[in-house]
């Protein structure tokens, strides 16, 4: 087996197979390559650092956190852990849609808590947003959150 790869993340594959008896060769070349699309969405809000809002590579879609800010004012929606639970699925949402996925589409998310004990608030607002088969998923307390937020989402999915 022979590989070879570029600087532009593509790789090729080369397998040779012999089979004595017959004298036969048989050449199988495999090509992959990750084409990585930034997706931007105006309804979400800006990424507060040197990253994109999310990344589409190969049918996959990989959502950054996403903190509880609505775009829109720019700030922190007004309320608790259900709010902020709702308005950051809410902005998964829109990143989604604009690159032509849904919901059902994710197969994972990370949801990252201020504080353990707002587990149960989160889990209830988070069953509004999906459905079975539910996406695998962690959730686990933080030690702090950027901004002091109280939960931090991220996502990704599958087409």
């Amino acid at each position: 087996m022979q590989a070879t790869g570029t600087a532009n993340g593509s790789a090729r594959i080369k397998s040779q197979f012999s089979k004595a008896q017959h004298n036969t060769t048989i050449n199988i070349t495999y090509n992959f390559t990750t084409m990585n699309k930034a997706v931007s969405c105006e309804k979400a809000p800006k990424a507060i650092g040197p990253y994109s809002q999310a990344v589409e590579a190969n049918g996959t879609i990989y959502v950054s956190g996403q903190l509880p800010i609505d775009a829109t004012t720019g700030n922190f929606v007004e309320g608790g852990i259900k709010e902020q639970c709702r308005q950051s699925l809410t902005n998964i949402g829109y990143i989604l849609n604009q690159a032509g996925y849904t919901y059902k589409d994710v197969v994972k998310c990370t949801v990252y808590l201020a504080n353990i004990a707002d587990f149960a608030a989160a889990n209830e607002v988070y069953a509004t947003f999906f459905s079975e088969p539910y996406p695998a998923r962690v959730a686990f307390q933080a030690a702090a959150l950027p901004k002091n937020a109280l939960v931090e989402i991220d996502a990704i999915a599958v087409k």
